[in-house]
């Protein structure tokens, strides 16, 4: 039986297939789909390599790599749709990164892990601190969109300046909540990963074959250095056809960044979160999920902002009221179903219910077709 690593290696065959595409102009929509599958696997590998490394450089120069490329997808992805001036897009794409991964990829979690067992247990105590973590980052985007939406003509200078000094406090938090679960903290984390690996039958074998595994550092080096530089490449064609293609498709600017692009540079962090949530591991799935939406949250939004400053594309805080009434719904219910440490699947029907219904209503906004 095929496990998720091995489909989505597979679909390492779409990288060629997209290159093809392109080189044959074989129309905006297959350049566009080619590319957007060949990310997924990529994506998937640069994990794989980001964690190898992890274990030879140990648990603090690990962990900090770890949180440093966990969304380094999404980062390119943004980078490269910023540089093309696809502004709406990614900051579409940073709240959508955000509701799918506390909605859907911690909703099939709980469902899937919870049809095979009736209930699972997490870290209430971390999901607690995650939730508090998020209500910043809700705030961080309520409050730029609220001074522009009370303000007579807010000059977009002074947005931009507001949104650079929001996104400075955001990292300085971010690189605190690494401080706090890798060092000062780092006992509230481990007693939950010792929890869920206990759970496993099979835990004595796996921790003797982690004893013995002596990654090669420069392989997975070489591997996570022509990774990323391939996604790179494969984002250029998926931006490049993006406007022409979605318009084809018959899609909105708001759907393809809230639901579309995410789906794409979340997919095999998504196919891992639900993986350990089968094996009954749903502190590790819990963790991937809101670590994202975190990583998201208070690392990716402020490094695009100053980076279109860098790029001569400003980028702020300034969200659409409707993705910001969906990202406090996606925070409002995540934090509820999390708080009391427990799961089952009624709760992640919940979630992909919560999620389904917010997908539908950016599916029929009423907003103008097109990128620019």
């Amino acid at each position: 039986m095929l496990n998720a690593q091995t489909i989505i290696s597979i679909l390492l065959v779409f990288v060629p297939i997209s290159i093809a595409a392109n080189a044959m102009e074989l129309g905006s929509s297959v350049i566009f789909i080619t590319s957007a599958i060949a990310i997924i696997p990529l994506a998937g590998w640069m994990g794989t390599a980001t964690e190898e490394i992890a274990v030879v450089l140990g648990p603090n120069l690990g962990g900090l790599l770890n949180a440093t490329f966990g969304n380094a997808t999404e980062l390119i992805i943004g980078i490269i749709a910023l540089n093309a001036g696809l502004v709406r897009v990614v900051k579409a794409s940073i709240t959508g990164s955000i509701i799918g991964n506390l909605l859907l990829v911690m909703g099939l979690s709980m469902f899937l892990g919870g049809l095979r067992f009736k209930e699972q247990k997490f870290q209430s105590v971390v999901a607690r601190l995650n939730a508090s973590a998020m209500n910043l980052a809700v705030i961080a985007i309520l409050v730029p969109t609220a001074v522009n939406a009370t303000s007579n003509g807010i000059s977009s200078n002074t947005m931009q300046n507001l949104s650079v000094a929001v996104g400075i406090v955001l990292i300085t938090v971010y690189i605190l909540t690494l401080l706090f679960s890798m060092k000062t903290h780092s006992y509230l984390y481990e007693v939950g990963i010792v929890g869920s690996e206990s759970q496993d039958l099979d835990s004595d074998s796996e921790s003797e074959e982690n004893a013995e595994h002596k990654p090669n550092l420069l392989l997975w080096i070489l591997v996570l250095l022509i990774a990323t530089l391939t996604v790179a490449f494969e984002s250029e064609l998926l931006v490049d056809s993006l406007e022409e293609a979605t318009s084809a498709l018959g899609l909105t600017a708001l759907f393809t960044g809230v639901i579309v692009v995410p789906i794409i540079g979340n997919a095999a962090e998504h196919a891992t979160a639900v993986t350990v949530a089968m094996k009954n591991k749903m502190d590790l799935s819990v963790s991937v999920a809101v670590g994202s939406s975190l990583q998201i949250a208070l690392f990716v939004a402020p490094v695009l902002i100053l980076t279109g400053s860098l790029l001569g594309q400003p980028m702020d805080l300034n969200f659409n009221p409707f993705e910001l009434v969906a990202v406090v719904v996606a925070v409002l219910i995540a934090n509820s179903v999390s708080s009391d440490g427990r799961s089952d699947w009624l709760e992640g029907v919940l979630l992909l219910a919560a999620y389904t219904i917010l997908g539908l209503a950016f599916y029929f906004h009423p907003v103008i077709k097109g990128l620019s």
